[in-house]
């Protein structure tokens, strides 16, 4: 799934994308929580962060502080 040869954060960022375009997440749901999301991939919370900024840059996510991220709609 995650290739460690290669920088982490944008393949993370690159399965959250794909699973908001098949649906997985959609429009206005929240997504899991960065601790879920790092013990899920095996990651530090940081490395989800990144990926994180990378959707909210995109404009994909929408992040509330204390309520968490959701899919933009």
């Amino acid at each position: 799934m995650i290739d460690r040869t290669q920088p982490v954060h944008p393949q993370i960022a690159t399965i959250l994308r794909q699973r908001i375009a098949d649906g997985t997440y959609p429009a206005g749901s929240r997504i899991p929580g960065v601790v879920a999301l790092s013990a899920e991939f095996d990651v530090a919370v940081s490395t989800v962060h990144r990926a994180m900024a990378a959707l909210r840059e995109e404009g994909l996510v929408i992040t509330w502080s204390g309520r968490g991220s959701f899919v933009a709609e």
